[in-house]
């Protein structure tokens, strides 16, 4: 090999790292202000429930802003998702502030929600900006989107391991390259120490008690998972649902939000659901310890379906955090595992049918519980998987027809897709 050939390939890496240093920490920056700004209006709201009321006004403010600032970036996740299979223009960076902004507002005034998309979505307007920067093409722009997407997620829950698959697999895996998956474990490493670095901390779970890997204990698990993928399935299918109503029926998107937050707001503060209002941490951290009413996880698919679907801005992670800890808990009462297992294992698998992302969710599951229910947790998801459809949260991702050969991987020196189970 040439000494020009070593310097080329030595710029190169240079160049690569500081890329995932700087999205890391412009990201992981970004999450932590986020996640210290969303602690505060939640507890803002909690003191003062008064504030419900107003959420038509806040449902306004979103729908306003993203019809006439941000229609270039409304699809949100989904635009990210396009953008790697198709690239045409770089994200504007208003999808940064403009998604911090809805999120938080939709928080403020007691929308159901989550999370996870405004992390992603400021994550991936930001690591996008280096396209210009570095004045990249379109194959290292999708570095960058994956980049963004797994700095987005890591700091945003903690979990950099999770997040760095998390970006790989919902691309799905046959489209990635050795070099995507190198820098998508440095960046989001990068993005989760920067969250510490600020000092903002995560919600911890715990599941104390794993019981022995045997036949009936198998068994039980396979039934959540089983029910984890049709509660993802049912989800996925709410969300889409109303929002395809209010489009229908409501041409004017402002008022989308406007009159999806009248009935939540008479809702969550006539009827007293004011729990599942925004995030709901507090219900998933109590689903495992103590029983709750075994009807909560469909009001929150209800809810969050709702307000997603009206127009108003957040993720969908944390509410499907929400769903599963409460299936989980709601399972309780007919099989005889740990209430605190079973609200994990829903907890994780009914994030992995929504998102068709099995792996990445194991690897949460094992980052949030610990190693010892690893086995538990990896059937739960691949189970929940399965069983979920082919329609996720996401419309744009591309979800294999046959699920059963989803263990596709590009060869990475070079184009050539390698069908695992064509093998056997």
């Amino acid at each position: 090999m040439t000494f020009s050939k070593l310097k080329e390939i030595f710029l190169t890496t240079l160049k690569w790292i500081l890329i995932c240093f700087l999205i890391g920490i412009l990201s992981g920056s970004a999450s932590a202000f986020f996640l210290a700004a969303l602690e505060w209006v939640t507890q803002f709201r909690i003191h003062h429930d008064w504030i419900i009321w107003l959420l038509p006004f806040g449902g306004l403010l979103v729908g306003l802003s993203y019809h006439y600032w941000g229609e270039s970036v409304a699809k949100g996740n989904n635009l990210l998702l396009e953008e790697y299979e198709n690239p045409t223009k770089v994200i504007p960076i208003k999808m940064a502030p403009l998604v911090l902004l809805g999120t938080l507002l939709t928080h403020l005034f007691g929308g159901s929600a989550g999370r996870e998309g405004t992390a992603v979505q400021m994550g991936g307007a930001i690591s996008d900006q280096f396209t210009r920067l570095f004045n990249l093409d379109n194959s290292e722009r999708k570095i960058l989107i994956i980049l963004g997407i797994s700095a987005g997620f890591a700091s945003v829950f903690g979990t950099p391991l999770a997040g760095a698959i998390f970006a790989l697999e919902v691309l799905h895996f046959s489209k990635i390259n050795l070099k995507s998956i190198v820098l998508s474990f440095l960046v989001a490493y990068a993005a989760y120490f920067t969250v510490e670095f600020w000092n903002v901390k995560h919600t911890h779970y715990t599941i104390p008690v794993v019981p022995e890997i045997t036949i009936p204990n198998l068994f039980y698990v396979i039934i959540l998972g089983i029910l984890s993928g049709f509660a993802a399935l049912l989800f996925s299918r709410s969300t889409h649902f109303w929002g395809s109503l209010f489009s229908k029926n409501i041409k004017y998107p402002p008022f989308r939000p406007f009159i999806g937050g009248i009935f939540l707001a008479i809702a969550f503060a006539g009827f007293g659901l004011t729990k599942f209002s925004g995030l709901g941490v507090p219900v998933i951290v109590d689903s495992f310890s103590n029983a709750n009413p075994w009807y909560d996880f469909l009001l929150k698919i209800l809810f969050t379906g709702f307000t997603l679907g009206a127009g108003f801005k957040g993720g969908e992670v944390t509410p499907l955090f929400f769903v599963g800890a409460a299936l989980g808990n709601a399972l309780s009462l007919i099989i005889p595992l740990p209430i605190a297992l079973l609200a994990g294992l829903g907890f994780v698998a009914v994030f992995s049918g929504a998102t068709h992302t099995p792996i990445a969710c194991t690897i949460m599951g094992m980052e949030l519980f610990g190693i010892q229910p690893g086995i538990f947790i990896a059937i739960a998801c691949i189970i929940a998987y399965f069983s979920s459809g082919s329609v996720g949260i996401y419309k744009s991702q591309i979800v294999p027809k046959n699920k059963f050969q989803f263990f596709k991987f590009q060869n990475p020196m070079g184009n050539i897709n390698t069908n695992i189970n064509s093998k056997k």
